[in-house]
């Protein structure tokens, strides 16, 4: 199945309420939409989001390489449709994610500042993934059965003061949420931790994310400060760097240690293994490198004995959430998952099905074509501060 156009917007969706952590505090949506056409006039959706801090992707230079590098690669293909074996889905996968290019078109050395360019080749792994399925007639949910039938969502707690996040986590706890995430940034730590365990009580499982404000040194400190809270689990408290540091925190403390800016690609999570790094790996879509990518680090995560949980991007939109929920649905074993917030974070999300979680943070199995979303193309148009249409050759220039 040949591609025959496209077209990428740039989006800027408002945010109901700001969402803040220790490294951004964002008001609105910067998620890149990645809309293809088939030669049989198959329409298939997908998403990126370019976080800096992460993978070293910006909005400007991921248009650049989805239009300039990802494009061109992609109208050379001839793309098969999904297998009707399931037990194939994957290798399918496979086969259309080495199609997407890793580095930019005609360049000499790497872009240093650049870990992957993951978020560009998950927007358009999604949008072929999603227009190949709906052209068969098949679900994402047939290529990667699900191992339940319904995904259990956690509610994220911003780095806000101690009277927001106590606000918050009484609606998360009214809400039914029997997971939260903490956003931690080593400023007042204990008195907002302390609030939030006393207004949910002993049941809802507390777990931290840090977004590497930490040194080792103050991260096991921190452990130990808050481990009387029964504190689940604590996500990458420290910077992305050397696996043996994230090894140090680990073995200083009884608290499961979750790598996430720290895991991008497959060499990450081989590295992360070898060091007994940590206990648990936060597979997000965006940042590991799409569908292909992901389920990989996931299956050496099993091999490693090490659990996974599925994240998400702040700010994503029903597409990375639809992936994301197929995802945490067929993984085998999902210890925690987040996203699908829908209009509980965004003014407007642009698909006419909702995505967003339920009562208890629980939703269902998505089961129509393709990603199992309706994209609404008015919405995209309305909120796109940026649109580039491609043609069979065109190249952009930024």
């Amino acid at each position: 199945m040949k591609i025959v156009a496209a077209t990428i917007f740039a989006l800027q969706l408002p945010f109901v309420e700001a969402f803040a952590h220790s490294i951004r505090n964002r008001a609105c949506s910067d998620a890149m939409v990645v809309r293809v056409v088939a030669e049989d006039g198959t329409v298939g959706y997908g998403e990126a989001i370019a976080r800096p801090y992460v993978t070293g992707e910006t909005v400007d230079s991921c248009l650049e390489f989805m239009a300039n590098t990802l494009w061109p690669a992609v109208q050379q293909q001839d793309y098969p449709l999904p297998p009707a074996d399931a037990s194939t889905g994957v290798d399918w996968l496979n086969q259309v994610a080495l199609t997407l290019p890793t580095e930019p078109a005609g360049s000499g050395q790497p872009d240093p500042s650049v870990v992957a360019w993951h978020a560009a080749r998950t927007g358009w792994e999604l949008a072929l993934v999603d227009c190949l399925l709906k052209s068969a007639g098949r679900s994402l949910g047939e290529i990667l059965p699900p191992q339940r039938a319904t995904v259990t969502y956690s509610g994220v707690i911003t780095a806000s003061g101690i009277e927001q996040a106590v606000k918050v986590a009484k609606r998360f706890k009214q809400f039914g949420l029997s997971h939260l995430k903490v956003k931690v940034t080593g400023v007042d730590d204990r008195a907002r931790v302390a609030a939030i365990r006393d207004a949910v009580g002993a049941e809802p499982l507390i777990r931290l994310d840090g977004n590497g404000a930490y040194t080792v040194e103050s991260a096991i400190a921190t452990c130990d400060n808050l481990a009387e809270f029964a504190i689940t689990s604590a996500e990458q408290l420290i910077p992305r760097g050397n696996p043996t540091d994230y090894a140090q925190l680990q073995a200083a403390t009884a608290i499961p240690q979750i790598a996430d800016e720290s895991l991008i690609t497959l060499a990450d999570a081989q590295a992360l293994i070898a060091a007994q790094a940590c206990q648990g790996f936060n597979l997000r879509l965006s940042k590991c490198g799409g569908l292909a990518q992901t389920l990989a680090i996931a299956r050496l995560a099993e091999q490693a004995n090490v659990f996974v949980q599925v994240g998400c991007q702040v700010g994503e939109t029903a597409i990375l959430s639809a992936a994301g929920r197929h995802l945490a649905a067929g993984l085998p074993q999902v210890k925690f998952v987040e996203g699908s917030y829908g209009k509980l974070l965004l003014s407007q999300d642009i698909s006419r099905i909702p995505v967003q979680f339920g009562y208890r943070g629980q939703a269902p199995g998505l089961t129509r074509p393709g990603l199992g979303i309706e994209v609404q193309d008015e919405a995209l148009a309305a909120h796109a501060h940026q649109t580039l249409r491609l043609a069979t050759t065109s190249r952009v220039h930024h």
